[in-house]
């Protein structure tokens, strides 16, 4: 016995209002417990320079620090690397100049304290003129 003969079937409806409710509420969620990562850290750009080279001023003391932390002051290398070591030399190099620029060639992945160190050196030698090479950008 069939008395749906003369009815057509019907055809299923899916209710999209619902299915929008749940997708909200994941949304949601995943906001609520989603951690965002913040470094604490200083973003620090490097400077680079644009002007032409400065021919050499005859009061300018380069010193050389290389990757491997050797010091080289006037293209003369240390023995040691030492505040005293260097200081010793940069009044060496210095001679009779009153006031001389020490200017620091440091290798990019040179150790930040062996920069520090030299700093402090000339600071003990007497020479406040500190400057520090940079390459202009290709």
């Amino acid at each position: 016995m069939n008395f749906r003969r003369g009815r057509g079937s019907d055809v299923p409806e899916i209710n999209l209002i619902p299915l929008i409710d749940v997708l909200l509420v994941i949304i949601i969620f995943l906001m609520l417990t989603t951690t965002y990562a913040k470094f604490s850290g200083l973003e620090i750009s490097l400077p680079t320079a644009d002007v032409n080279k400065q021919t050499e001023q005859p009061n300018e003391i380069n010193v050389a620090l290389t990757a491997a932390g050797q010091v080289l002051v006037n293209k003369i290398p240390l023995a040691t690397a030492s505040v005293p070591a260097i200081s010793d030399a940069l009044r060496r190099a210095a001679g009779d100049t009153r006031e001389p620029v020490i200017v620091i060639n440091a290798d990019a992945r040179a150790n930040y304290q062996s920069v520090v160190d030299i700093m402090q050196a000339a600071q003990t030698a007497g020479y406040p003129r500190i400057s520090f090479a940079t390459q202009s950008p290709h």
